[in-house]
């Protein structure tokens, strides 16, 4: 079966007339009929029985309808996203990230790309993850980036890990042991960062599940104020991997391994509406994204052995 022969197929039983459905398909009339002959013989079948001036279709007929309807229109859907794609790859890529993600992966990720296609604009917005979510939904962004995001109307492609990952200063009792608990960890001056965020509700929640109080003595906006407090000794804090890989390869944050205790899991997500083809430009750039988190992953490893060694 060939898609033109199925239009012709649908347009005849549209209309029950040979002569209105090349009229409509703006054929002339022997070719729509070659159309149809064409069709039976592949199919073994009538498809059609004549009525004077008019046609109604056979068993057979009626049995084809819908899937010839649905397959024109899956042909039509696949038409209209390539265009979409087209359009989109014309136009800027909009994105829109969480602070963590737009502070600490999107600037490596934007220079790697805009090297290589100095032409296309980049539009970028920030918000927490609902934010995210609402402006990828409101088809806003084309690409909301976040972490741990899952919503019924968007993909999502977990993209890498970027776990809690608790920090002290140098001088702080936990780095003689390296390890601690969480009990331990909550009797510590704690600097928090970002309330309403993900982040500090999940925390807070990792703290309620063993009943425990954590001792909050700074609330911060940033994640880089909250690094700069711990880096000066007023307290100690949990922050993304992805923030810190840079203070630790320095020696000024210093992780130390939790015991005991089973923090959210978390990953740098990419989502984009459900049954959306993502542009020519996005595409583009989620591969550069991943070039970059590998790299981050393999200079974290590199950083680790190094303070290993110097141990």
């Amino acid at each position: 079966m060939e898609l033109h022969q199925l239009e012709a197929f649908v347009a005849v039983a549209t209309f029950r007339s040979f002569h209105r459905a090349a009229e409509a398909l703006y054929l002339s009339q022997p070719a729509v009929s070659a159309r149809i002959q064409a069709l039976e013989r592949a199919l073994g079948k009538r498809l059609f029985e004549r009525e004077g001036r008019t046609v109604r279709l056979t068993e057979a007929g009626e049995a084809l309808l819908p899937y010839a309807e649905r397959a024109i229109q899956a042909v039509a859907e696949g038409q209209h996203a390539v265009q979409q794609t087209t359009s989109r790859a014309a136009g800027p890529l909009t994105l829109a990230a969480v602070p963590t993600i737009c502070t600490y992966l999107l600037p490596e990720a934007m220079r790697r790309f805009r090297h290589e296609h100095a032409d296309c604009k980049v539009l970028i917005r920030t918000g927490h993850s609902r934010e995210v979510l609402q402006m990828v939904l409101n088809e806003e962004a084309e690409i909301g980036l976040a972490r741990s995001l899952a919503h019924p109307q968007v993909e999502t492609i977990h993209l890498a890990r970027d776990p809690f990952v608790l920090v002290v200063y140098p001088r702080h009792r936990f780095v003689r042991s390296g390890r601690a608990t969480l009990e331990e960890v909550a009797s510590e001056p704690l600097v928090f960062y970002d309330r309403g965020s993900s982040d500090w509700t999940l925390l807070t929640a990792a703290f309620r599940k063993q009943a425990l109080l954590p001792n909050v003595v700074l609330e911060l906006d940033t994640i880089e104020a909250a690094k700069k407090m711990v880096e000066r000794g007023v307290g100690i804090s949990l922050l993304p991997k992805l923030a810190i890989r840079r203070e630790v390869a320095e020696g000024t944050l210093v992780p130390v391994r939790l015991v005991g205790a089973d923090l959210p899991r978390r990953h740098v997500d990419l989502i984009y509406l459900r049954g959306r083809v993502l542009g020519e430009r996005a595409q583009q750039f989620v591969q550069m994204l991943r070039q970059v988190l590998t790299s981050a992953e393999r200079g974290a490893a590199v950083d680790k052995q190094r303070a290993w060694a110097a141990r």
